[in-house]
């Protein structure tokens, strides 16, 4: 165990790997396990050598991180997994995606399925009969990928002595502003395809008000996929909480209690403002989105170690892809 005698330096952010990844080839976490220290990733451990305390009543004053050499070199990455659990508190993306791709580089082209006839599952096949095929294939495109963040500006004077635990507020707030910027991409990208001409199929019900009829019209035209999953504009969520199947004690009691809804139909239920007004789309969560992150949440090291903050870009590179076209269904309200 040697976490108390490494040096830190400003190589860490550019070894092609993440800050803390880069520290755990140095002191794997493999080493503690049945000490005090076990469950403590690389990162914590250093928190624990200049005794930072990042939350909590008791948090330290952010100056503490530039009391020597060495722990400054902790503060990109403080900020970073600030901004990261901010985006992980608010966001509703680990709840409607297939699967998340991790790239080196800006280009990458996703996988669709060719299928040689019009059936979705594998049929019967006689002795010696053709077997229906079904072809994976790179798509037309490529996944368009798009940097989100913010510029963290502020004077050290200023704020030197704040806790840690308080500007963490702020920064979960960033991390939360990236969260919804990623979250309308996804959203436009379930309804209006990656440009692989994916656009997802629609129903369009007469009259301005949804139905429970109009819920099952859903349910049946996605088959032989399952409906997991519905995001709905806000006009569409409220008309929804009012049906009497939704109002029902026993289905509501997960709402009344978390905010959290499920649908009479077992699908999860959430509401955003990204989507168009008085538009739902339903969808089948296990096979419809890949997201594509070329980047995770990143800080510009060099000017918060050497210029304790004053101005920093935080970001992030993701993008989103379609996987099965007829996986997700919109429903317009008119």
């Amino acid at each position: 165990m040697n976490f108390d005698n490494i040096k830190l330096d400003k190589g860490l952010y550019t070894t092609g790997k993440s800050f803390t990844e880069a520290l755990e080839s140095i002191d794997p976490s493999e080493n503690y396990i049945g000490t005090e220290l076990e469950g403590l990733d690389a990162f914590q451990r250093q928190l624990k050598r200049f005794d930072i305390k990042v939350s909590g009543r008791n948090s330290d004053p952010i100056e503490k991180f530039f009391r020597t050499t060495d722990s400054s070199v902790l503060f990109p990455e403080y900020i970073s997994r600030s901004v990261t659990q901010g985006i992980e508190n608010s966001s509703i993306l680990d709840s409607i995606i297939a699967t998340t791709t991790k790239i080196e580089g800006l280009d990458y082209r996703s996988v669709t399925t060719v299928r040689g006839d019009k059936n979705y599952e594998p049929s019967l096949v006689a002795e010696g009969a053709f077997i229906p095929e079904t072809k994976i294939v790179t798509k037309d495109r490529l996944v368009s990928l798009n940097k989100c963040g913010r510029l963290l500006s502020a004077s050290y004077e200023a704020i030197r002595f704040q806790r840690l635990d308080l500007f963490s507020v702020a920064l979960k707030q960033i991390g939360a502003g990236i969260a919804r910027t990623q979250l309308s991409q996804a959203i436009e990208i379930l309804i209006n395809g990656d440009g692989n001409s994916n656009s997802a199929p629609g129903i369009s019900m007469e009259g301005d008000t949804i139905s429970y009829s109009d819920l099952l019209t859903l349910w049946n035209t996605l088959s032989p996929y399952n409906l997991t999953t519905m995001i709905a504009s806000p006009d569409i969520m409220r008309q929804l909480l009012a049906l009497p199947e939704f109002r029902d004690s026993y289905k509501g009691l997960d709402f009344h209690a978390s905010g959290k809804m499920i649908t009479p139909l077992g699908a999860e239920l959430f509401k955003s403002e990204a989507m168009p007004e008085s538009t739902l789309i339903g969808f089948d969560k296990t096979c419809t989105l890949e997201k594509v992150e070329a980047m995770p949440v990143t800080t510009e090291y060099d000017k918060l170690i050497d210029r304790q903050l004053e101005r920093a870009a935080i970001t992030t590179i993701a993008g989103f892809s379609k996987i099965y076209d007829n996986a997700c269904v919109k429903v317009n309200c008119i």
